[in-house]
């Protein structure tokens, strides 16, 4: 029964986000899943900007994502350009004009209501609840964390203050790590 209801109570503010995620998107002309995708496209690495790494955080098929990118650079929120070393791959770069709604919109204006309602204490023990809740969804179903660099178990502080990745054997700037990598693995 409390299954249920835990299921129940997130599945309503989650749909109460999407709606009100639709109405923000509405005011650029974004689909949700465009909204989605440029918000991804927003807090991940250099290491995580492609079609792939997209279509594996959101879900969705690779034509549903393609048509998604294509829209989003016709409208001037993402810009296309070819890896250096492997021109098979494509990274995907948020223009000024996406930040900018990303920004403005997110999150949306009924969650930021909401949660300026509720006290820090509150808020500090919903975060620590729902981060418990996702990370046994993902690890009881084995599916990819896609979490923020620095907490990987693959990346490596050095003594100098700058940091590396252990698995893609690649030095890493501070604001990779501060962002989401398709490659995460959670530390134990």
């Amino acid at each position: 029964m409390k299954n249920y209801q835990i299921y129940a109570i997130l599945e309503r503010i989650s749909e109460l986000i999407r709606v009100d995620s639709r109405q923000t998107g509405i005011r650029y002309s974004l689909h949700p899943i465009q909204m989605e995708a440029l918000h991804y496209l927003s807090i991940c690495n250099k290491y995580s900007d492609t079609p792939m790494a997209v279509t594996d955080y959101l879900g969705q098929t690779k034509g549903t994502i393609s048509q998604t990118l294509k829209a989003l650079e016709k409208k001037g929120c993402v810009i296309k350009h070819p890896d250096s070393k492997d021109k098979r791959v494509t990274h995907l770069l948020v223009t000024n004009k996406g930040k900018d709604i990303i920004k403005s919109s997110l999150p949306t204006p009924m969650f930021s209501n909401a949660l300026n309602s509720i006290s820090a204490t509150e808020s500090d023990e919903i975060i620590f609840t729902l981060k418990k809740l996702l990370s046994t969804m993902l690890e009881t179903n084995n599916i990819k964390s896609f979490g923020v660099c620095r907490t990987c178990i693959y990346n490596q502080a050095i003594n100098d203050g700058s940091f590396y990745c252990n698995l893609l054997k690649q030095p890493l700037d501070i604001k990779d790590v501060q962002l989401i990598c398709k490659e995460h693995k959670v530390t134990n």
